[in-house]
């Protein structure tokens, strides 16, 4: 918990910049809308959430994100969502928390996973000290790539989904990646004490549920 202050602590001393969602246009067209807007703003700009299908979150310095925001609607974007937030996450504005993150976890004592991890850099699991180090840092850099995460959990096997926390905003993307995955949102302690497959109003599947 105290990396974890730390870690936003880091991200808020970084410099400004903000993030938008952009409906309706896909990665491809986004990412050279981006690139465009960095080059014409000598300012960063990226694709920085991979939400969902049709879901891209941007995030960079203002004047390239207002920028890649208009660019974007011009191309076809069906709508652009500012974000109530003055940083610009997962994008190179990040690079200075990632620094100094990257030495505070050097001095951090990391045990292997029990259960492996995966991780929104890669999309792949981590279990080892060093690559979860590694994820760690990057994450505050790199795009958070959502959709290939939930693939990849739908490819092992996994048919269920439990989404921990307030609000139900990770359930709404699950569903939209795999529409034939169960979804649960618990948002409080005493939600997950009540919680069995068997009372969530879901199917339970054949065989163990996945780790």
């Amino acid at each position: 918990m105290r990396l974890v202050r730390r870690r936003g602590e880091l991200m808020a001393a970084c410099p400004p910049g903000g993030m938008a969602a952009v409906l309706g246009l896909d990665e491809e067209t986004l990412a050279q809308v981006c690139y465009e807007a960095s080059e014409a703003c000598a300012a960063p700009v990226v694709c920085a959430n991979l939400n969902a299908p049709g879901q891209v979150v941007l995030a960079g310095a203002q004047v390239a994100l207002e920028t890649a925001a208009r660019w974007a609607q011009e191309r076809g974007a069906r709508r652009v969502v500012p974000l109530a937030v003055t940083i610009a996450g997962h994008s190179p504005l990040m690079q200075a928390a990632a620094a100094e993150l990257a030495a505070l976890l050097a001095q951090t004592e990391i045990r292997p996973a029990r259960v492996p991890v995966v991780s929104n850099v890669t999309a792949r699991p981590v279990t080892q000290p060093a690559e979860i180090r590694q994820a760690l840092v990057q994450h505050l850099t790199s795009p958070l790539r959502w959709v290939e995460s939930v693939e990849y959990m739908q490819a092992q096997g996994v048919t269920r989904f439990i989404e921990i926390g307030p609000g139900t905003v990770l359930a709404g993307l699950i569903r939209r990646i795999a529409p034939r995955a169960q979804v649960v949102s618990l948002g409080d302690a005493q939600a997950i004490a009540r919680f069995s497959w068997a009372t969530s109003g879901q199917t339970t599947p054949p065989g163990p549920p996945p780790a």
